[in-house]
C-alpha cells in the first residue's frame, strides 16, 4: 500500500496544482506561467500589491520569507523567538509578537483567531506537496481569505524573493535580494561543477543534543549537503524526511564530515569515547553552525539558509579555488545580516556569533 501511495503522490499533487490555478483564474496552468513555477497554488482573489499591508506567514520558512521581503507587513512570527535571537534582527523584526502557525508540526492559530488578524494574505512556503497544497485551499475556503503556497527549495530562494516580492508590492527589494541569493546558489554551482560525485565528502548532519535525528534523502532540512557538493549518508537509509538513527548505523555509514547547529552536540562529538572511531571526529572535522537568528543549515529551511551556503561550502571544500575569490566569512555575514535581518552587528557581535556556535 505504501509504494502505492508514493506512486500516486506526483499525480495528485500535479491535479491539485492544476485544480488550484483553474479555481482561481479560471485557466489551466496560468499561475506556473505567471511565476516560473514558484507560486504552486493560490486560492481566493489576491489583493492587488498595494492592498497588500498585512500577511500571515503560516509557518516558519513563509515567516522568514516575508521578514526579509516586508518587515512591515509581516503580523508576526509563526514560532516564538528568544530574547539572543531578537538581538540578532532589525528593530522592526525584533518588535512582532509571536502569532503561532498554521503549517508544520501542529497548528497552534485557530481559525477564529486569524480571522480576528484580518490578514490581507495568508503566505505559506515549503515542501510544496499534496498535503500542504490541501491545507492552504482548507484555509482559504473555512475563511475566506486569500492564500498563497510558494515552492521553497534552496535553488527557488532566487525565484520566491522576486515573485512574492512583486506580489507583497515590494518588487525593487525583492529584485535586490534575488540577486543577493543567485550570487550563493551560483557559488554552489560552480563549486559542485567542479568536484565529481564520487570525490565529494561524504557528510552527516547531526540535529538535537544528542545528534543523532538527520534527514533522508530529499528531506528538506539537510538538503544543503548535496546542493553544496557533500554527499549526505543518511540518504543510503532511503527516501523521506527526518528520522532518528543509533550510533551504531552512524559508525556503520563512517561521514568524513559531521555538521550540525547544536554547539553542545558539536562538543560532545569531539570528545565522546563512543564516537571517536568516526573518520570526521578522528580529522576534527565537526563543524557547528550559526543558529541565530534562524540557522544557517536549518531551521527554518527558508532564506536564512543563504548564509549558510557559503558557510557549509567553506567546511566542506576548504582552499577550493571558487572561494579563494571572495569577501572574508565575517564581512559576509555583516552584510547578509544588514540586507536580510536589517541588523547592523559590529564586527565584535559577528566574531560573538561565529565563535558562539564552537568556532568549528
Amino acid at each position: 500500500m505504501r509504494r502505492r501511495w508514493l506512486l500516486q503522490l506526483p499525480l495528485a499533487l500535479a491535479a491539485a496544482r492544476v485544480q488550484a490555478r483553474e479555481e482561481t483564474t479560471g485557466e489551466p496552468g496560468s499561475a506556473a506561467r505567471a511565476s516560473g513555477g514558484v507560486v504552486v497554488a493560490r486560492f481566493g482573489a489576491l489583493p492587488a500589491p498595494p492592498q497588500v499591508r498585512k500577511v500571515f506567514a503560516a509557518g516558519p520558512p513563509a515567516g522568514m520569507l516575508v521578514a526579509t521581503l516586508a518587515p512591515e507587513k509581516l503580523l508576526g512570527w509563526p514560532t516564538p523567538l528568544g530574547d539572543a535571537a531578537r538581538a540578532l534582527l532589525g528593530p522592526r523584526l525584533r518588535a512582532l509578537p509571536h502569532t503561532g502557525r498554521l503549517s508544520g508540526r501542529g497548528s497552534t492559530v485557530p481559525l477564529e483567531s486569524l480571522l480576528q488578524l484580518a490578514p490581507d494574505l495568508v503566505i505559506d512556503a515549503g515542501t510544496a506537496d499534496a498535503t500542504y497544497v490541501s491545507g492552504v485551499r482548507r484555509v482559504s475556503e473555512q475563511t475566506g481569505l486569500p492564500t498563497l503556497l510558494v515552492q521553497g527549495r534552496i535553488a527557488d530562494h532566487a525565484a520566491q524573493l522576486r515573485e512574492v516580492g512583486r506580489l507583497l508590492g515590494v518588487a525593487e527589494r525583492g529584485e535586490r535580494l534575488a540577486r543577493d541569493a543567485e550570487a550563493a546558489l551560483a557559488l554552489a554551482e560552480r563549486v559542485r561543477a567542479s568536484v565529481p560525485p564520487a570525490g565529494r565528502p561524504r557528510v552527516y548532519y547531526g540535529r538535537g543534543a544528542d545528534g543523532l535525528e538527520t534527514g533522508l534523502a530529499g528531506s528538506i532540512n539537510v538538503e544543503l549537503l548535496d546542493f553544496c557538493a557533500g554527499r549526505n549518508v543518511a540518504a543510503e537509509a532511503g527516501q523521506g524526511s527526518l528520522t532518528r538513527v543509533s550510533l551504531e548505523q552512524l559508525l556503520r555509514w563512517n561521514p568524513e564530515v559531521i555538521v550540525t547547529q547544536d554547539a553542545a552536540f558539536a562538543r560532545r562529538a569531539l570528545t565522546d569515547p563512543l564516537w571517536r572511531d568516526l573518520a570526521a571526529v578522528r580529522a576534527g572535522r565537526v563543524h557547528c553552525a550559526p543558529a541565530l537568528p534562524f540557522g544557517w543549515l536549518d531551521g527554518p529551511p527558508g532564506v536564512n539558509r543563504l548564509i549558510g551556503v557559503r558557510w557549509l561550502l567553506e567546511r566542506l571544500h576548504p582552499g577550493h579555488p571558487a572561494l579563494r575569490e571572495l569577501e572574508p566569512l565575517p564581512e559576509a555575514v555583516r552584510r547578509f545580516y544588514q540586507s536580510f535581518y536589517g541588523a547592523s552587528l559590529s564586527a565584535q557581535a559577528v566574531r560573538g556569533l561565529l565563535e558562539g556556535a564552537g568556532g568549528v
